[in-house]
């Protein structure tokens, strides 16, 4: 297995797409899954995404800006994450447009008219942009199979998204301009999964239909051998394979896309939370404010034997919780003003002044805030902060986006920036990273600090003591370790449960030939 696999030309490394019925059909996992399989099989490679719609998002060493779900990928298969992994990533600002980000560098807002094609007022010069990125696109992916063996690109939605496919750039439209093969994966939980394999084909024109290799189904309960005959079916009607039914799996706790919508199913964990270390649990509430952004900052605190993590939305949620954080937002006047239309503000307010943790992150600790100046984001001028900590923020034309390395409360701490927002602290009790720290309120532009494990305990400690809890955090919780555990369950998942050789075979031969065609085809 060790060096290259033979792609179909024998000159760049293989290629696949992981492509799906459905957003949210398991994509991600997939794609990480395949990749810490190959790495472990001794073969060089990398993710990629040519597109992606994410709130959730990681700064590179070189200090560009990609989607988190790619740096968890890149995490399966132990590289380091580059641009080159995300060339375009869309970052939601309302229901209608987006911060385009375009090789980790933000270019422009656009509205969803504006970036597919059509042209608005004050939009006409990005008309026909998404057209045009392809060449990026497929340029970003050449270098990536040239320096790797295999590449395992990840597609967006569902490729028969028929209205789009005249601009498409990350599912078939790839597909065809780097000549890769496409397994499209299931999600069975939902149902419907066979017909969706079906139409999804069957929607796609002669030319796309001759690129799906096969189907993978996810998230599979019960006795696989009931299944055994609907597949036997599917590949008599459509003349392709199924390369693996995946068993439905709790608790892998990997990063999350999330669009527009944000999941409130505990969006860190499903697996059972391990007994505090202590005598006292640690409750923590996460106020779900619009457009919230990298609320995997709070997935190492969930982490920790004993630290109960929920999402809310209610100022009476807040009551019995022992530490409340505001996370990051794309959208800071918004999110500040939908703390005050339900009570919150006044909610965190009272906290304040009782002496009751409260953690600010990016967004959050902008809210925090005094005053907050922005022409930039919301353009509403100047706007009231909370007033909770001695801190003003303008909004700058130019994203700041960093990787800050420091200490702070006597442990080494690593982070990461993503922000318009310029803050500058006047005063506070005590400097807390980049921030500041007064009573029992915190503050700080650094997103993953929680992550460094010495600083996570020592934050946990100084919680607890306002709280009034007897909470010990777990001295030996390695959240690294638990990330890597993680990303070898999602491994093993294909390697027990898919076709390996098929993949290996598509990725080292490209294309299988004769692959028929499914009527009606694209409309």
């Amino acid at each position: 297995m060790n060096g290259r696999l033979k792609a179909a030309g024998g000159v760049v490394g293989g290629g696949l797409l992981v492509a799906g019925t459905t957003s949210d059909a398991g994509k991600s996992v997939v794609t990480a899954g395949i990749c810490r399989w190959l790495v472990r099989q001794g073969v060089r490679v990398a993710p990629f995404k040519a597109q992606n719609m994410s709130l959730n998002s990681f700064v590179t060493r070189e200090g560009a800006e990609i989607g988190r779900a790619q740096a968890m990928q890149a995490a399966a298969a132990r590289v380091e994450p580059t641009a080159l992994m995300n060339p375009v990533l869309l970052k939601p600002g309302s229901d209608r447009s987006s911060q385009v980000v375009l090789l980790g560098k933000p270019v422009g807002e656009l509205s969803a008219r504006g970036y597919f094609g059509g042209t608005s007022p004050g939009e006409a010069q990005y008309a026909g942009r998404r057209e045009q990125l392809l060449g990026t696109v497929t340029d970003c992916l050449q270098e990536l199979r040239r320096t790797h063996d295999a590449v395992i690109c990840e597609g967006a939605g569902s490729p028969a998204e028929i209205n789009l496919r005249r601009t498409d750039i990350v599912n078939m439209g790839l597909a065809r301009a780097a000549r890769i093969p496409a397994v499209v994966v299931g999600d069975i939980d939902r149902g419907g999964v066979f017909a969706s394999f079906f139409g999804t084909t069957a929607l796609l024109s002669k030319e796309d239909q001759a690129l799906i290799a096969g189907y993978m189904v996810n998230k599979f309960r019960g006795d696989v051998t009931l299944l055994e005959p609907g597949l036997a079916m599917l590949r008599g009607l459509t003349g392709r394979q199924t390369l693996g039914v995946l068993p439905f799996a709790h608790g892998l706790g990997i990063d999350e896309e999330d669009g527009l919508r944000v999941s409130l199913r505990g969006a860190v964990r499903e697996s059972v939370v391990a007994p505090p270390h202590g005598a006292d649990v640690l409750r923590v509430a996460v106020c779900a404010v619009p457009l919230m952004s990298n609320f995997t900052d709070v997935d190492a605190l969930a982490a920790e034997p004993g630290v109960v993590v929920r999402f809310v939305d209610r100022p009476e949620e807040l009551a019995d919780a022992d530490l409340v954080v505001l996370p990051g937002t794309r959208g800071t006047v918004r999110a500040l003003a939908w703390l005050r239309e339900r009570g919150l503000a006044d909610a965190i307010a009272r906290r304040a002044a009782g002496g009751r943790p409260v953690l600010g992150i990016c967004g959050g600790f902008q809210m925090l805030g005094e005053r907050i100046e922005d022409e930039v984001e919301s353009k509403a001028g100047v706007v009231d902060g909370l007033g909770l900590l001695p801190v003003r923020v303008r909004f700058a034309a130019e994203k700041t986006l960093a990787r800050p390395a420091g200490e702070a409360l006597g442990e080494p701490v690593e982070g990461y920036e993503i922000h318009h927002g310029v803050a500058e602290v006047t005063g506070g009790e005590e400097q807390f990273l980049d921030g500041c720290r007064t009573g029992s309120v915190w503050g700080t532009h650094w997103h993953g600090s929680l992550e460094s494990d010495g600083f996570r305990r020592a934050f946990l400690r100084r919680v607890a003591a306002d709280a009034g809890r007897a909470f010990v955090p777990a001295p030996d919780t390695r959240f690294g370790v638990l990330r890597e555990e993680q990303l070898d369950r999602l491994g093993d998942l294909i390697e027990e449960h898919a076709d390996t050789a098929a993949l290996l075979r598509l990725l080292e031969e490209g294309v299988p030939e004769g692959l028929p065609f499914v009527p009606p085809g694209a409309p």
